[in-house]
């Protein structure tokens, strides 16, 4: 089991289809990591004084960062997301967890 942890975000807004499909798509992927997706809606962090998310990826949502750089957008890679998910989650010698 790995000791590190790593911070999945998926930013969204509200009426986005692909959102929701993103998000029923990501969360049983990260439940395998013991991992939980942060879902943050753009327009309602920019309307409470944070429009840099919105600025940045609103255009392209659903996006996914992994400790905060940008993975994917509009879709989730499953096998790539896996692969960087293994590679930032092993440890030493260790097995990656699934």
């Amino acid at each position: 089991m790995a000791d590190e942890q790593v911070n999945v975000t998926l930013l969204t807004r509200n009426g986005c289809h692909l959102c929701e499909t993103a998000l029923a798509q990501l969360t049983p992927i990260l439940s395998g990591y013991g991992l939980a997706p942060d879902v943050v809606d753009v327009d309602r962090a920019a309307d409470q004084g944070d429009p840099g998310l919105r600025a940045e990826y609103g255009d392209r949502l659903p996006v996914v960062l992994l400790d905060g750089t940008e993975h994917s957008y509009w879709e989730i890679d499953e096998a790539r997301l896996r692969s960087d998910l293994d590679r930032l989650l092993r440890v030493g010698g260790d097995e990656p967890r699934r």
